[in-house]
This record gives C-alpha cells, sequence and structure tokens, in this order.
C-alpha cells in the first residue's frame, strides 16, 4: 500500500525551476520524485559529487580514456 502524502507548496528561483523541470524531462521522472529524492538524500546525509550526478545524466564517451597519450592521436603533434 503506498504511504499518504501530503501537498507541500515552496518557491524557487526561476532558473532553479527550469533545472528542475529539464532533470526531469532527462531522467523520465516527476519533478515531485525529484525533491522527494533529494530531500531524503539530505537527510540520510548522503552527499553525492558532482561527477557522480553527472555521471546518471551523460551518455558515456565511447573512445580512448586519455586523448593526450594515445599514440594515435599524438602521431603528428607538434608538426
Amino acid at each position: 500500500m503506498a504511504h499518504p502524502m501530503r501537498n507541500v507548496s515552496f518557491k524557487l528561483p526561476d532558473g532553479l525551476d527550469e533545472a528542475l523541470s529539464d532533470l526531469a524531462r532527462r531522467r523520465n521522472s516527476s519533478r515531485s520524485a525529484l525533491v522527494r529524492e533529494a530531500i531524503e538524500a539530505l537527510a540520510a546525509g548522503t552527499n553525492r559529487s558532482v561527477t557522480a550526478v553527472v555521471d546518471e545524466l551523460v551518455t558515456p564517451f565511447d573512445g580512448p580514456v586519455n586523448l593526450s597519450t594515445h599514440p594515435k592521436y599524438m602521431a603528428r603533434y607538434g608538426k
């Protein structure tokens, strides 16, 4: 059985409101679900790094890990 939920109202600056909508769209989630998730993480003391958040949002890069040391990309460097 689902837990009953209360309606809560709060104010966001325009930029944060847009960021919340964009994130919800990218994660195929509701704005409410994202706010609940964020509050739960804060309440639990879970501090996620920026890198961890970005990793969830960005498609992994398929290529060499470090272009600066990959021989293929360094072959003509400096010529």
